[in-house]
């Protein structure tokens, strides 16, 4: 039973909620069967138990039903049905957080009884909700036009040919919404596309891209924006483009829902990362720009936690900033916002990475000698980074050992890149090279430079080329 639908959403409630769709189970409005109230409670109690005991259909239904005989048809209703309840329990929680869904079917419902006196409360109260809304993404217009179309119908218009009706509301913010959604998914598809060949068909989306600007439709908030976005996803060299995007990310950006809110700053933040690929230096403080705006609106934070990889690529920011200080700071004031599972490997890691820039090499060997990491993402980077440490205070022996031992771990995980185990293959491979020549051979540094330069696979290469350079 641990496996059935069933237990796996029953054991992601806490008291809480447990508590509160205990009660909906409880309510004959919703059941009125003794077995499905005393099933939820035989499963509650096993989850909240730490028992290893069996779990077993039988051992259920032998408290359930005591004085019958196991019948496995029967016992299946019986989770099925609950099941629906569990389920309606879900969808119910969802509506009651909704008010304005709550005033727009209100809206339906006193229509199809006819109850005039009720019209314009409905209607004035589901507009104020509606207005009050915070956000002003697709899914804003997409109410509006409910609501238009709803009063159209409060209203009989139909039988009043001679009235102005409210159909050019019902049209515009039906437009509104389409436009929106569709420039948000032809950017969703533009992202993919970066990463694996998928062939996508969205209908009349070169029109609309032909035509956004014609059609005036620079104060529809998700409109503009994604509009912005995809613009600078196809034309990485005009940079007036990002400038916009940005200034109305400065403006708007908490007019959005947070999960979608960070989605935009990140289609930003891409399109810095392609501009440091290209070695335009600036966008470096451009990125800086975008992840501090993200900090201080609070939006970066998915659950009031910070992705680890966020931390991360925020750290090596400031770093080639040469912000130490601030990056000290930011580490000390969010580290208990990671995941807990994450954390002391993310804090170790950019620990180390500050006190590698700081050149402080003793506490990078401190921080970084003795830990194993479970991401091979971060064990890739703390050996690369503990070989240049190492090189760096003449530790050759160490150093030595520890080329050999990431060499081994490279061919025993498998997982790892074929293209990636190359690069760090290589940074082992002229790491020892680079030990063994000697400062001022020229020719044998030159062969070295130019090995290094004329390769695309190497990690660190940036770093082999500045020690070769030490040594001409």
């Amino acid at each position: 039973m641990y496996n059935s639908k069933l237990y796996s959403i029953l054991e992601h409630f806490n008291k809480y909620e447990q508590n509160r769709c205990r009660k909906y189970i409880q309510s004959p409005y919703f059941n009125k069967a003794q077995e499905l109230i005393d099933l939820y409670e035989i499963f509650i109690k096993r989850i909240n138990s730490s028992s290893q005991r069996p779990f077993t259909k039988e051992i259920i239904w032998k408290k359930l039903v005591p004085k019958k005989a196991f019948d496995d048809v029967r016992f299946r209703k019986f989770c099925s049905d609950l099941l629906k309840l569990v389920e309606g329990y879900l969808g119910q929680v969802v509506y009651e957080n909704s008010k304005l869904d709550q005033a727009v079917n209100l809206m339906e419902s006193i229509g199809k009884r006819k109850l005039d006196k009720l019209h314009n409360s409905t209607v004035k109260r589901a507009k104020t909700i509606s207005n009050n809304q915070p956000f002003r993404n697709a899914d804003y217009y997409l109410k509006q036009y409910q609501i238009e179309k709803k009063y159209y119908i409060l209203t009989e218009f139909e039988t009043k040919r001679s009235d102005r009706t409210n159909v050019e509301d019902i049209a515009n913010n039906l437009d509104y919404f389409y436009f929106s959604e569709k420039l948000r998914l032809y950017y969703v598809v533009l992202t993919q596309q970066t990463f694996v060949s998928q062939d996508y068909k969205l209908l009349f989306i070169d029109d609309i891209m032909k035509n956004i600007e014609l059609l005036k439709f620079q104060d529809i908030l998700p409109i503009s924006l994604y509009y912005q976005i995809i613009l600078t996803t196809l034309n990485n060299e005009n940079l007036e483009h990002y400038y916009k995007l940005k200034d109305l990310l400065g403006k708007h950006s908490l007019a959005f829902p947070q999960k979608e809110a960070l989605t935009i700053y990140y289609s930003a933040i891409n399109y810095c990362i392609r501009q440091l690929n290209k070695g335009n230096r600036q966008f470096l403080e451009e990125s800086f720009y975008l992840y501090n705006d993200l900090i201080e609106k609070e939006i970066i934070f998915v659950n009031e936690e910070l992705s680890p990889w966020d931390f991360k690529n925020i750290c090596v920011l400031a770093l080639r900033l040469g912000k130490y200080e601030w990056t000290e700071n930011f580490i000390k004031k969010h580290r208990d916002r990671l995941p807990e599972n994450s954390r002391d490997n993310a804090v170790t890691f950019n620990l180390a990475r500050l006190y590698w820039y700081q050149k402080d090499h003793e506490k990078v060997i401190e921080l970084l000698r003795e830990v194993e990491y479970e991401d091979i993402s971060y064990n890739l980077s703390s050996k690369s980074m503990l070989i240049a440490t190492y090189y760096e205070t003449d530790e050759i022996e160490p150093l030595y050992f520890l080329l050999e031992s990431f060499r081994a771990y490279l061919n025993r995980h498998k997982d790892i890149p074929e293209s990636r185990r190359r690069n760090y293959k290589n940074l082992i491979k002229y790491t020892k090279r680079l030990t063994k020549v000697r400062p001022g051979d020229k020719t044998a540094l030159e062969k070295l430079k130019t090995e290094i330069e004329g390769s695309k696979s190497i990690a660190d290469a940036k770093w082999l080329l500045e020690k070769i350079a030490e040594l001409e």
